[in-house]
């Protein structure tokens, strides 16, 4: 017994010994750790030499400093995350629009695997998953407790192999399950057409690398075909999670002619950023208004916000998510990385929307659903909530005074809490999306037509005449 003590207090030694070594490369490629810090990796090393030394079954280290690792991350925010070599490839490819697998945006909630998004023209979006649902089991395995990181290397797959998801959505009284075909998702960030009003509709789905290229295209386009004007522009962010800083910055050039897109603070002076527009000789001003929802976060924001706070834009929709913050991605050497929060970004007037959002100032919440028309339409009731940043575990606050969370150019209203999220645009999900009235959109629609009249009332704080809301539909505008 005394040589098998001896044996694993030597063991345990060599393992500290080897992990600090290891550390100290660390630090020397970053700075110089406290003695607290070596410390805690003594006791990390302890713990590494008797969990290998006792478990039920043989453990190698690279898979408990690999879970540490994504615990470690996992406990600072929800965007956070360690990327194995397999999951960082995943996202270099997934940035450039395709990637193998579903196309659903997830989170955890309440400890539950949660849909944030379905992303448009992907197997989940045709299989009909909303936003809200959760995904209890994964084919055969139940999801409690199973990381974010594990659930992708799940449903991500070759094109064609099955995989069986088994949800709960509110107001459903049992859970139902629903087999999909995994399939390679290339993703069309930027879609365009003409309205028949002779509006220009756009349409990102996520920021890409080309997201930028395509608005100018589109935008083009517009122009080209009324003569060199355009009459209006309808830019729908709905459901939109984000993506490229980048991208975001390109896209929101693209609408203004000069001055202050975002800025960045972080601890690191190279996190201190600021953002600008290009002048543009021979800049118009068309009208504009961006449709928005619970689903558009980050770089969507971006974009809304500083739309918004430069007054080129009419804001119209739902409360956005409120993810105020900028992920870096930090490659390390086995060609993992670290994804990782380095800062919180502020719209030109100075406002951090994490865990808050923009509020539109028009606020227009889509029609509910009911039980009757959706068991009309061989569908479920569902009365999911948009989920938020504020929402999810360990999510940090935005820095600011309860009192100057959001202040928009004027004191719009939030919507109420559970408002349902209803459609994500032109041409979605099958029959019951062409029966189903887009009251967002015509409410967009309207205001174009109004232009001059609602500018001119909204900046006095008056409700502007409203075509849609006389045929019951719900319009909130700010000064209300």
């Amino acid at each position: 017994m005394i040589k098998r003590h001896r044996w694993s207090i030597t063991l345990a030694v060599s393992l500290v010994a080897c992990f600090l070594v290891l550390q100290e490369v660390a630090v020397r490629r970053a700075q110089a750790l406290s003695n607290d810090t070596y410390q805690e990796l003594d006791t990390f090393a302890s713990v590494l030499a008797i969990v290998q030394k006792n478990y039920v079954e043989p453990v190698t280290t690279k898979r408990l400093i690999d879970g540490a690792i994504s615990g470690m991350l996992a406990s600072l925010d929800p965007h956070s995350a360690y990327l194995t070599p397999d999951l960082y490839r995943d996202l270099e490819v997934e940035t450039r629009g395709s990637f193998g697998g579903l196309g659903i945006e997830i989170t955890i909630k309440n400890g539950a695997l949660t849909v944030v998004a379905p992303i448009e023209d992907t197997p989940a979006y045709r299989a009909g998953l909303k936003a809200g649902d959760q995904i209890i089991k994964i084919d055969d395995d139940f999801t409690k407790d199973m990381s974010l990181t594990d659930a992708v290397k799940r449903m991500r797959g070759p094109k064609g192999s099955k995989i069986k998801l088994t949800l709960h959505r509110n107001g459903v009284p049992e859970l139902f399950t629903v087999t999909l075909a995994r399939d390679v998702i290339k993703i069309q960030s930027v879609k365009s057409k003409m309205l028949p009003e002779g509006y220009g509709y756009i349409r990102v789905t996520t920021f890409q690398e080309n997201t930028g290229d395509g608005v100018e295209k589109a935008i083009d386009e517009f122009e080209a075909k009324d003569h060199g004007k355009i009459k209006g522009v309808v830019f729908d962010l709905r459901d939109n999670p984000g993506g490229l800083l980048n991208q975001a910055v390109k896209v929101s050039d693209d609408f203004l002619d000069g001055g202050l897109i975002v800025y960045t603070q972080g601890r690191e002076e190279n996190q201190q950023q600021k953002y600008f527009s290009h002048k543009k000789p021979g800049f118009v001003d068309y009208p504009m208004v961006v449709l928005v929802n619970g689903g558009s976060a980050s770089a969507s924001e971006i974009v809304a916000g500083a739309l918004q706070d430069q007054k080129r834009a009419v804001i119209l929709g739902t409360q956005t998510f409120g993810k105020g913050s900028v992920q870096t991605i930090l490659p390390l050497d086995d060609h993992s990385a670290l994804r990782l929060t380095t800062a919180r970004y502020y719209t030109p007037t100075g406002r951090s929307i994490q865990a808050v959002g923009i509020t539109p100032d028009v606020d227009v919440e889509p029609p509910k659903e009911t039980l009757a028309a959706i068991t009309q339409q061989g569908g479920e009731f569902d009365e999911n909530p948009e989920i938020h940043e504020a929402d999810l575990p360990h999510h940090f606050q935005n820095g600011q005074k309860k009192d100057d969370k959001n202040p928009a150019p004027g004191t719009g209203t939030a919507p109420a809490p559970g408002a349902d999220k209803g459609d994500k645009g032109p041409g979605a999900k099958g029959a019951k999306a062409k029966e189903e009235k887009d009251v967002q959109l015509d409410r967009a629609i309207d205001i174009l037509k109004h232009w001059n009249s609602f500018k001119l009332q909204l900046a006095k704080g008056e409700t502007p005449p409203d075509a849609s809301a006389a045929e019951g539909d719900s319009a909130k505008t700010k000064g209300d």
